[in-house]
């Protein structure tokens, strides 16, 4: 059985890892003790919204890309297959601003 705040934490874990950074020097960012961050990146306390925002605030990590990294890990727990796509409506707007050799993959989109 998948527990979402284990998946958040080790999430979280992993970010502030890869930026070798600490717990102290998270918490102390996120305004959060860091008895408390460590229980959540241990997944042993769930997190309420605000404190998610903050703590990825501190990691300079959109809440958006977190929670999406969360679900793909639950979603590849379950056996779901998720397709990884932007809708061609949505690539054909905003091919402007992305590299030119990435818009021109993109425009080619059905």
């Amino acid at each position: 059985m998948v527990v979402l705040r284990h998946e958040i934490g080790d999430v979280l874990r992993d970010v502030r890892q890869r930026q070798g950074r600490t717990l102290r020097e998270v918490s102390h960012s996120a305004r959060v003790s860091l008895g408390y961050l460590s229980e959540v990146e241990r997944g042993q306390k769930e997190a309420s919204s605000e404190l998610l925002s903050s703590i990825c605030g501190a990691l300079d990590v959109p809440l958006s890309l977190m929670l999406r990294e969360v679900s793909d890990r639950v979603a590849s727990a379950e056996g779901v297959a998720i397709p990884d796509t932007v809708p061609s409506e949505f690539s054909r707007e905003f091919a402007r601003e992305f590299p030119e050799d990435m818009a021109r993959d993109l425009a080619r989109t059905p």
